[in-house]
C-alpha cells in the first residue's frame, strides 16, 4: 500500500514539475512573438514562429499580392498580453502543446472586455518550443462554462477535442508563387462538409459555413481546376441549399469581383459526393476585373 501511494505522489509530483518547467518557456516564447509583432521585427518573427506558420502567413500574403513579410504584421487586433489573465494549464503531447487562460482578453479595440478563453498552441522545434497560433474562444454563448472557468474547474478543457494537443508538427506547405490573379472560393454549405481544392495547391475546409478565403497560388493563366468533395454531417437532412464559387479579384477600388466558377444546388437535392471542374482565365476575363 504506501509503495502505491509513493508511486502516485510521484507520478503527481512528476505531472506537476512538467507542467511548472512547461509554462514558462511557452510564455516567453509567446512574449517573444507578441514583442516581435508589436515591434515589426521580421527576423524576431522567424525565429520564434514555427516554420509551417511561417509559410501558411507567407502564401496567404503573396496570394493576396500584398509585401512579404511586411504584411505579416498588419493584424485587424493587437495580440493581447497574458498580464492579468488566469494561467489555467498547459497541455504537452510529444512534440505540440497548448495553454490555456481565462480572463478579459484584451486586444486594445476599446471598450470593457469580458471574462473569456485564450488557447495558445505551439510545436517543439532544434532550438526550443516556437509559436504556432492563438484561438480566441468567446464564451459569451456558453455561461456554464464561464462560471466553470471562473471557479477552477477545467472539465470543459477535458471534453473539447480542439483542447488537445494534437502530437503531430503539421507539415510544411510548399511556397507558393506570387499571385498573378487574385482569387476567393466562397462556400454556403449548411448542414455537409465541402473540402474544394484549386490547381492542386489550395485546399480548403468548410462545415457548416457561409465563407469565402484567399486561393493560395491566385488563379492562373488559362485552364484552373477545382476539385470538391462534399460529405453529410450527422443531424442534417443532406437536402439542404449548396453552393461553390470561384470569384476572381479586381485590385480596382470599386470594381466588383468576377464569378468564374459556380456549382450550385437547391433545396431537396442530392449534391455529388465528389467532382472536378474548371474555369477558363483569358484576355476577356482580365479586361474584366482590370475595369476595361
Amino acid at each position: 500500500m504506501n509503495r502505491t501511494i509513493l508511486a502516485i505522489s510521484w507520478v503527481l509530483t512528476t505531472f506537476v514539475g512538467a507542467q511548472e518547467n512547461l509554462r514558462p518557456s511557452l510564455e516567453t516564447t509567446y512574449s517573444a512573438w507578441r514583442e516581435a509583432m508589436i515591434r515589426r521585427d521580421p527576423a524576431a518573427w522567424q525565429r520564434v514562429t514555427a516554420e509551417h506558420r511561417r509559410i501558411e502567413v507567407r502564401n496567404r500574403i503573396v496570394s493576396e499580392k500584398l509585401p512579404f513579410p511586411a504584411a505579416a504584421f498588419d493584424l485587424p487586433t493587437a495580440p493581447p498580453s497574458l498580464d492579468g489573465l488566469k494561467f489555467l494549464e498547459v497541455k504537452q503531447k510529444g512534440p505540440t502543446a497548448k495553454s490555456f487562460y481565462y480572463g478579459k482578453v484584451d486586444f486594445a479595440v476599446g471598450g470593457e472586455p469580458t471574462e473569456n478563453l485564450l488557447v495558445l498552441s505551439f510545436v517543439k522545434g532544434s532550438a526550443g518550443w516556437l509559436y504556432d497560433r492563438a484561438d480566441f474562444v468567446n464564451l459569451m454563448a456558453l455561461p456554464a462554462v464561464r462560471k466553470e472557468l471562473a471557479a477552477g474547474n477545467l472539465k470543459y478543457l477535458k471534453e473539447v477535442p480542439e483542447a488537445q494537443p494534437s502530437g503531430t508538427i503539421p507539415p510544411t506547405p510548399v511556397s507558393a508563387p506570387t499571385a498573378k490573379y487574385i482569387a476567393k472560393v466562397y462556400v454556403f454549405c449548411p448542414g455537409r462538409e465541402v473540402q474544394v481544392q484549386i490547381n492542386k495547391i489550395s485546399r480548403h475546409r468548410f462545415a457548416n459555413a457561409k465563407e469565402a478565403e484567399i486561393i493560395i497560388g491566385g488563379a492562373l493563366d488559362g485552364p484552373n481546376e477545382v476539385q470538391y468533395s462534399i460529405k453529410k454531417l450527422e443531424g442534417s437532412t443532406g437536402k439542404e441549399v449548396m453552393t461553390i464559387r470561384v470569384y476572381l479579384m479586381s485590385q480596382i477600388s470599386g470594381q466588383n469581383p468576377v464569378k468564374v466558377f459556380e456549382y450550385q444546388i437547391a433545396a431537396g437535392e442530392s449534391p455529388k459526393s465528389a467532382s472536378t471542374g474548371t474555369f477558363n482565365v483569358d484576355s476577356a476575363l482580365v479586361a474584366k476585373i482590370a475595369g476595361h
